[in-house]
């Protein structure tokens, strides 16, 4: 029943995708992100539901050309150079053969988000790409947070596969829709819906423990002290957020406090040493190699040449080692470089929203996908999730929402990705106190 119910959407979907491009990238993030076919048991797990979204997508671009239009912003900018620079450096890989067939799938995520950029550019397309990107995480964070609960916190939570399929990628993905489902809260109109969104938060972020990943822990602790800064009310911010915090990790077993316990006594800890192999190999290779070594790295060849340890063979668990070993130092330097555009992005967005009452969404909007990024930047640092969709997604997200403030739209756009521009309380009370009168 389950693949027969998620066949006959996708199919109902894919002929109004064809249509407005879009709607084809919600579909293909869905897809992407969320892998819904994963969650069946039958004939729908194998089915490309994904190729198909994306051939909708560009059959799409063809008939709604005349609605698309990409705006080279810097970090738009450079995740095309970045993307051309992974193609040079297959050409020069140790394999090149497997390094391909890695290209591959990284251009069809990357590819997809430059459709993106071009494709969402009003408020509701914004919204409702947030929507997407935030539930498709969430809803593994509202599982996993109730099984640890169920567990007692005795049992890993695990991820539904591709990218986030182990503990510690599930873990920093929830980590990342917490702010983002944070801003769907905030500017939700219903006390239900907001109460809903609030739970989401709750329980996502007792998954995000539950995976038992030190790194997606790191993340939430960076997220929390991002948002403390932020606040207004320090002390009560402090209070609420330390009572909250002890009740999560205080009901957490025994075997959870003795794995963060090792992120102090990392020397003792195969894991940990194993990935300090890693990035050591890969600092050398970049050295010795300009275009780094292309994606297929972590075999036992490379290990010899440049790994203190050469038969400890481990992945990078980082994404900046990960993209300097593959990459070399100009790949790290484009990627870092795309983030740090979207945060300038991010600030220039809250810089000019917080001046009138139309344009407040995006001020909130703008500071949780930086504190989303926030936690995406502490908790990479241990994880290889450098092609993981969803940070460039939050990317996506900055850009366009750039492009909408400074045309202007909110003069010709009434309603939002619900049918409502009325902002909720909090956003109003904030915006009060930084500007007593709108311009």
């Amino acid at each position: 029943m389950r693949d027969i119910a998620l066949t006959l959407f996708i199919l109902g979907v894919l002929p109004f995708a064809v249509r407005r491009t879009w709607i084809a990238v919600l579909l293909w993030t869905w897809l992407s992100v969320m892998n819904p076919h994963r969650l069946t048991w039958g004939f729908a797990y194998d089915l490309p539901f994904a190729q198909a979204a994306a051939a909708a997508a560009f059959i799409s671009i063809v008939v709604d050309r005349k609605n698309l239009r990409v705006r080279w912003e810097p970090a738009v900018t450079l995740l095309a150079l970045f993307v051309g620079w992974m193609c040079i450096t297959t050409v020069f890989a140790y394999d090149p053969r497997d390094s391909w067939d890695q290209l591959v799938k990284v251009l069809k995520i990357q590819v997809m988000t430059l459709v993106a950029f071009a494709a969402l550019r009003e408020r509701k397309h914004i919204e409702l790409f947030l929507w997407v990107n935030a539930l498709s995480i969430g809803f593994f964070g509202v599982k996993g947070g109730i099984f640890t609960i169920t567990s007692g916190g005795g049992a890993r939570v695990w991820g539904p596969g591709g990218f986030i399929g182990g503990n510690n990628e599930i873990g920093l993905a929830i980590v990342m829709s917490i702010p983002l489902l944070n801003y769907l809260r905030t500017v939700a109109t219903r006390k239900w819906l907001r109460l809903g969104l609030l739970g989401a938060m709750m329980l996502s972020a007792t998954a995000a423990l539950g995976t038992q990943s030190r790194g997606a822990f790191l993340a939430i602790a960076a997220m929390v002290v991002v948002l403390w800064f932020r606040s207004k009310n320090k002390a009560i911010s402090a209070v609420g957020l330390t009572l909250f915090a002890t009740l999560l990790v205080g009901f957490m077993p025994e075997s959870w406090w003795d794995r963060m316990g090792t992120i102090q006594n990392y020397e003792e800890d195969g894991s940990a040493m194993g990935r300090i192999n890693a990035w050591i190999m890969a600092f050398r290779l970049a050295n010795d190699q300009l275009f780094g070594g292309g994606f297929s790295i972590y075999t036992a060849s490379i290990f010899q040449t440049y790994a203190p340890d050469p038969l400890d063979i481990h992945a990078a668990h980082s994404v900046y080692f990960q993209v300097l070993g593959e990459h070399g130092w100009v790949g790290l330097f484009l990627y870092l470089s795309i983030f740090i555009a979207a945060f300038v992005t991010a600030y220039k967005i809250r810089k000019e929203a917080v001046k009138r009452l139309e344009t407040q969404w995006l001020f909130h909007l703008a500071g949780m996908c930086q504190v989303s990024l926030v936690g995406f930047a502490v908790g990479g640092a241990f994880l290889s999730l450098a092609y993981f969709d969803l940070p460039y997604n939050v990317v996506v997200v900055l850009v366009v929402s750039l492009r909408w403030l400074q045309a202007k739209q909110w003069e010709t756009e009434k309603l939002g990705a619900f049918g409502s521009t009325e902002p909720h309380s909090e956003i109003r009370k904030e915006v009060k106190k930084r500007v007593p009168r709108w311009s």
